[in-house]
């Protein structure tokens, strides 16, 4: 394993690109918007500063972080030498599709193609391509320097030696891996989901106010962060598409809560609109 590209520089492409850097690995990060590469690069850059400041990581890590890293909007310069490509882009499958046909034509016969997914089908992902067992699903979290864990979904064809090389991938990047079979919403986010879908219901009925539903859950619970502080960070336009896909492949009790759609109609997106159910300005 020498490189790794990551197709996409929002929240979570840059995330995996700043952990996969610190690992050792080569990283190409990609995105069509020369924008995003730029705040991409200044938050990796940040963090990396951060980071070696407080200890976290050692100053031969931040050097050699800041040395492996590259940004280009080129997908085939990204691709063409790649051995592991993570697919970090919005949750829409057309989208998806088009990346992970354009990445089987770039990329060497075998290198692996993922997809960071949260909800979607790796084995529909994998249908578009010559590869199909060479493509899984790498499900991080946010954010994704301190997050452990890594969902791994194996698609109808993914293949045994797929598996066991992204459970390598992901033991150098100092992570822990669960192995799921392909279902939609595999197994956070389909928790997940379903417990912030019935906050934000508890919201619109007046059950409770969101700092103290969040509260309830953190501390009668033991969450880490309340559903709907977790829903903001994650982005409520993001969650609604989630909801939206579980509701069409799970059934009623996916319906999206009234007050995500209409909070998304609003553009009240969350932390990166500066408002959702918080207030970030």
């Amino acid at each position: 394993m020498q490189q790794i590209t990551v197709v996409g520089a929002g929240v979570m492409g840059k995330g995996i690109a700043y952990s996969s850097a610190i690992s050792g690995f080569k990283v190409f990060l990609n995105d069509i918007s020369e924008e995003a590469l730029s705040k991409a690069k200044s938050d990796i850059e940040k963090l990396l500063s951060g980071s070696a400041e407080r200890g976290f990581i050692t100053q031969e890590q931040h050097d050699s972080a800041v040395q492996n890293l590259v940004y280009t909007t080129d997908l085939t310069e990204a691709g063409k030498d790649a051995d592991l490509v993570i697919e970090a882009v919005l949750e829409k499958m057309d989208l998806k599709i088009k990346v992970f046909q354009q990445l089987d034509e770039i990329c060497k016969k075998d290198a692996v193609l993922a997809t960071n997914t949260s909800t979607m089908s790796p084995t529909e992902i994998a249908a578009q391509t010559s590869r199909p067992g060479q493509v899984v699903a790498m499900h991080f979290f946010n954010p994704v320097h301190k997050m452990k864990l890594i969902e791994v979904i194996k698609g109808l064809e993914t293949s045994e030696e797929t598996v066991a090389y992204v459970r390598k991938v992901t033991e150098q990047l100092n992570k822990e891996m669960v192995e799921v079979n392909e279902f939609p919403g595999f197994v956070t986010s389909r928790m997940n989901c379903l417990i912030g879908n019935e906050a934000m219901n508890m919201l619109m009925e007046g059950v409770a106010s969101a700092e103290d539903i969040d509260k309830a859950m953190k501390l009668g619970l033991n969450h880490p962060m309340g559903p709907l502080e977790l829903a903001d960070l994650v982005g409520l336009d993001t969650r609604l598409r989630n909801m939206e896909y579980l509701h069409a492949t799970l059934g009623e009790k996916y319906r999206p809560s009234p007050l995500l759609v209409k909070y998304v109609k609003a553009g009240r997106h969350g932390r990166k609109s500066g408002s959702g159910f918080y207030d970030y300005s």
